[in-house]
């Protein structure tokens, strides 16, 4: 018989499992891959709620080593029930599968936001950081260390509660067997966002570790970039050991100099110099209110014990990332190609009113629809770049501002200004989507559905699809998820996410079907036929 190993179909081991059943669980789709699991959205059927599943590869659990690290993290991952903390719902085995069931939120991670929608103001900088330490003061209470404290791991759901997953890396204090265990095949916390001591590989890590790394991430949110970036993971970790950061009230004069102060001492090369816990973290944090930062969550401000309490969140879900991705060390954006389309923005004049048997003159007309002359130079500021435009639109979230955008950064004059312009109608879709403005959310989505860009054009096609099944247009709407699997499956797996994140459940649902049979399909096609 031919030997056909050299195909390019996947190992059975590494294959995707979307479709499949767990006993109770329905994998949905695959959400990411990590060095030791993939992640998996699940419909849990006897109480119909979505979860994340969890599951270790196949060939690693022939390794008992990998199983117990896996089992480990679920345990330590258990032990912290609090309302920042993605909650374990479940430990099992299916057919040699090895899997942990947790909780799933629908949305973004905060490295997706930071992506779509520019760096944060202080308001959404201290709320990020003051809830991602209420998860440290748990843990720490635990003595639990996270050890991998970055974007990808703190989740932003819908009703702008965060919470902190993945504690593949979580070590627990003084225990005997821990030390062994985070050295199975695992790296040591992610470089961007790695602390001095880790980086110079010192054993004795305490929760100051994990302030570090926060600092790095609270930097991210700040600057729009990390702290210290190189074209090698050693040459990041140097950086981190010798360097120090450029000034965040420089970057950010906006920003209120007590902030920057904060997150400056929390990225202190000595442990000693940085705030000691957690709660000393929150007391700072706490100081601020009344100083150019305001919380809307203002009774965990006035009452310090709210800043630990266990009180669960009304969030279904939360989706949880891998730890094993290191992050990109280089910017790598605005290589987009100019779309081939030409646009005009005019919607035609208003039909003028005639007042008392006379019509009003030319110079008193209405202003059109979108008008974005002198209107937008008197009530939205112009930014020196595109980039910094889209960021105030993106604050302001209002028409005038995004439209504005484009006004004073013309697509077509670079690519620069082609991006954040396409970022700016993104933005617009999603709004007028929200104000059930049906039409204008189709023309924008289409603008996007029409750039030479995949996941703009895959954008524009999930917008439009959410907005047909808003219509309850559902033939219409599977039309447009049939036109997006070839252009989600040539996506990157890192951005297929976002795009599901775009539709509903049930449209997820729908076109995770729909990816799989044209897997299926193309399996079929490309395998060998047996010897006859």
């Amino acid at each position: 018989m031919t030997d056909y190993s050299t195909n390019n179909a996947p190992p059975a081991w590494d294959r995707d499992l979307s479709g499949d059943s767990f006993g109770d669980y329905l994998l949905i789709r695959r959400l990411g891959r990590g060095g030791m699991a993939d992640v998996y959205l699940a419909n849990q059927q006897s109480l119909g709620r979505q979860v994340a599943v969890k599951i270790l590869r196949r060939n690693l659990a022939e390794d008992e080593s990998y199983v117990k690290r896996f089992d480990y993290e679920a345990r330590a991952a258990a032990a912290l029930v609090q309302s920042n903390i993605v909650q374990i719902y479940d430990v099992g085995q299916h057919d040699g599968w090895h899997f942990i069931v947790q909780e799933y939120v629908p949305g973004q991670n905060l490295r997706q936001h930071i992506k779509r929608r520019g760096v944060l103001d202080a308001n959404m900088t201290v709320r990020v950081i003051r809830q991602v330490g209420s998860a440290l003061l748990r843990a720490g209470e635990q003595g639990i260390i996270h050890r991998d404290i970055k974007p990808e791991n703190i989740m932003m759901g819908p009703s702008g509660e965060v919470k902190v997953a993945d504690f593949g890396l979580a070590r627990i204090t003084d225990s005997a067997d821990s030390l062994a265990l985070t050295q199975v095949g695992v790296t040591m916390g992610t470089p961007l966002y790695m602390s001095p001591e880790q980086a110079e590989g010192k054993k004795e890590i305490d929760p100051r570790s994990d302030i570090y790394s926060l600092g790095c991430t609270a930097f991210h949110m700040l600057a729009g970039r990390v702290p210290f970036e190189g074209e090698t993971a050693i040459a990041v970790a140097v950086k981190h050991v010798k360097d120090a950061p450029e000034s965040l009230e420089k970057i950010r004069p906006d920003v209120p100099p007590e902030l920057c102060r904060i997150v400056h001492r929390m990225l202190e090369k000595d442990p000693n110099d940085r705030q000691q816990s957690a709660k000393a973290l929150l007391r700072e944090l706490r100081q601020l209110r009344g100083n150019g930062v305001e919380d809307d969550d203002s009774e965990d401000w006035l009452d310090e014990e709210a800043w630990d309490d266990t009180a669960p969140l009304t969030a279904e879900h939360s989706l949880t990332e891998a730890t094993q991705q290191l992050e990109t060390l280089v910017q790598n954006r605005l290589q987009l190609v100019r779309p081939a389309w030409a646009w005009a923005v005019f919607l035609g004049l208003i039909t003028l009113s005639f007042v008392a048997g006379g019509g009003l003159a030319w110079s008193n007309r209405p202003a059109p629809l979108l008008d974005v002359s002198a209107e937008y130079r008197s009530s939205v500021e112009a930014k020196a770049t595109a980039q910094e435009q889209f960021w105030y639109a993106a604050f302001q979230n209002t028409e005038k501002a995004l439209l504005a955008v484009e006004h004073y950064f013309p697509a077509e004059e670079n690519a620069q200004n082609e991006y954040y312009v396409m970022r700016s109608k993104q933005r617009l879709g999603e709004l007028y989507l929200s104000t059930e403005q049906w039409l204008l959310a189709l023309e924008e989505y289409q603008r996007l559905a029409d750039a030479a860009d995949n996941e703009f054009r895959a954008i524009g096609l999930a917008g439009q699809a959410m907005v047909f099944s808003k219509q309850q247009k559902s033939a219409e709407a599977a039309e447009l998820l049939g036109q997006l699997v070839p252009l989600v499956r040539e996506l990157p797996e890192g951005s297929r996410p976002s795009i599901f994140d775009l539709l509903d459940v049930d449209l997820r649902v729908l076109l995770a079907q729909f990816v799989k049979e044209s897997r299926d399909e193309e399996r079929i096609r490309t395998t060998p036929p047996p010897d006859s």
